[in-house]
């Protein structure tokens, strides 16, 4: 990806400081692509208001049946390339600072916009790249690009106000309602932002994939404004324990009735499992049907 658009140039975002946008109509349904592939392989229950739900996970099936590189590359199936050709690096200046951005689809004209932070060791080609997680990005990428959105996924150096205000800035710089999408430590990112009075009213939700559990969030200017969140984990995470991550789910439910919030919990999963797993059709969905 790198050699290709190095040919190019370093293309700059558009920037829209001050636009506004209209939240989505309450029944809000994408057009899908390759849904029966990525669909949860198996539902083992799913609790009575349906807001928590626990997918069955297999290695084997899900890892070795479904790469033809374990962990490296996925089978061509389940991969469309055509997304290349609305892919590029981009790179977004603000504060004197410049944030290497991976982009699919124009964030300027994008009826909606997932920006995702990646976790610790990561920068922007874990979320471009197309074969590595089953191919769940290509397939995140394919979908804003069938739907008329826009994807981004910048590198963050730091996961402090720094890098916060990184994102920020991308949050503020297109018309969209963004879904914020952080894996990991990248969490921290986002529980940054939920605080953020002039961020809040930009997004669409917050999807939090293997995320590290804050209880600070229950008590965010985002939960006080019932913005819809998402929560995927695996049951064998050892970096993030799912339980703890289930208690800030529940208080966040209890801080009002009833709060859009899912959490889907992959059982027998381990940290990356949520990245690879995720059903974005159905979380962006629910995320954009408020």
């Amino acid at each position: 990806m790198r050699g290709v658009l190095a040919g190019q140039g370093a293309i700059g975002l558009v920037l829209l400081a001050c636009a506004v946008w209209a939240p989505p109509a309450q029944a809000f349904e994408l057009r899908g692509h390759k849904d029966r592939l990525f669909a949860y392989p198996g539902i083992l229950s799913t609790s009575e208001d349906g807001a928590f739900t626990v997918v069955n996970y297999d290695k084997m099936r899900d890892i070795h049946g479904r790469d033809i590189e374990p962990e490296r590359r996925v089978r061509s199936n389940y991969v469309a390339m055509r997304v290349k050709n609305y892919s590029r690096l981009a790179l977004h200046e603000a504060d004197g600072r410049k944030v290497e951005t991976g982009l699919t689809g124009d964030y300027a004209t994008a009826r909606f916009a997932v920006i995702f932070v990646h976790g610790r060791g990561g920068d922007q080609r874990l979320g471009m790249n197309d074969y590595t997680f089953g191919g769940n990005f290509n397939r995140l990428k394919n979908l804003m690009i069938v739907n008329g959105g826009a994807y981004l996924a910048p590198t963050i150096a730091s996961f402090d106000d720094q890098g916060a205000a990184d994102v920020r800035a991308l949050v503020m710089a297109g018309r969209a309602p963004v879904v914020l999408a952080c894996a990991s430590m990248g969490s921290i990112i986002c529980s940054k932002l939920a605080n953020d009075p002039a961020v809040v009213p930009r997004l669409a939700g917050i999807a939090l994939l293997g995320g590290a559990p804050d209880m600070g969030l229950v008590k965010s200017a985002a939960v006080k404004a019932k913005l819809p969140i998402v929560f995927t984990h695996g049951s064998l995470d050892t970096v993030y324990d799912w339980k703890s991550q289930k208690e800030v789910f529940d208080a966040v439910r209890a801080s009002a009735a009833p709060y859009p919030a899912r959490f889907v919990l992959f059982d027998t999963g381990s940290h990356g499992t949520p990245i690879r797993m995720t059903d974005w059709k159905q979380t962006l969905e629910f995320l954009l049907s408020r």
